[in-house]
């Protein structure tokens, strides 16, 4: 059985995820946006209270608001970390983006391995996929537990809403495009948990959302 934490973090109101394993209690931590010792504190004591074993770190997207803990993750655990090849300009360049937020940043590290669609992780003998979704960013992918019928949509898909494509390396049709071909085939039932707000559901979205009606 898979379980799922959100954590709200940093300025920019970003959902961080811990997914695990129940049986295992093998877990991957998804877009660490934990900035201040206060976050990174309340994502630790979770992480410990729960005994899991951080196997994953990994990046839908490579925004600045999405990667913040990337470097606190990944000392604390030496957890094998993935992010989009496409997005890696992003991390090289997060202390002068956060510069320009007036945010002092840590340095991400580069990830361990790039994310494909041929690629599969496992928790336990959950099985997590992982769905080419570009448009907000050139490389961003979503994350599918087909089994589990949980989705983490990164800014790909909000609850009626959909992510910026006016940020660098973002195209409108694209991100329709991929919505409409990759997200929208999955079953209704299917939980959307996107990066920012509340959760959703495939066929919420098919009927409710305004940028795709």
């Amino acid at each position: 059985m898979l379980k799922l934490q959100k954590f709200t973090f940093n300025p920019f109101q970003e959902n961080t995820y811990i997914l695990w394993d129940k049986i295992t209690l093998e877990a991957a931590v998804i877009d660490p946006g934990c900035i201040s010792s206060e976050e990174e504190t309340a994502l630790l004591n979770f992480i410990s209270e729960e005994k899991l074993k951080v196997k994953y770190l990994i990046n839908t997207h490579c925004h600045i608001d999405h990667v913040l803990g990337n470097a606190f993750v990944k000392e604390k655990y030496g957890c094998k970390f993935y992010a989009p090849e496409l997005d890696v300009p992003f991390l090289e360049k997060v202390i002068e983006q956060g510069k320009m937020f007036g945010m002092e940043v840590i340095q991400s590290p580069n990830p361990d391995e790039f994310i494909t669609e041929d690629l599969i992780l496992k928790l336990g003998e959950l099985k997590m996929k992982f769905i080419f979704t570009p448009g907000h960013t050139p490389g961003e992918y979503c994350l599918y537990f087909e089994s589990e019928k949980i989705c983490i949509a990164g800014d790909v898909l909000f609850k009626e809403g959909i992510g910026r494509t006016d940020l660098w390396g973002g195209d409108y049709e694209t991100l329709i495009s991929s919505i409409q071909e990759k997200l929208f085939v999955l079953p209704d039932e299917v939980k959307v948990f996107p990066g920012h707000g509340d959760a959703t559901t495939i066929g919420h979205e098919i009927i409710h959302n305004p940028f795709l009606i």
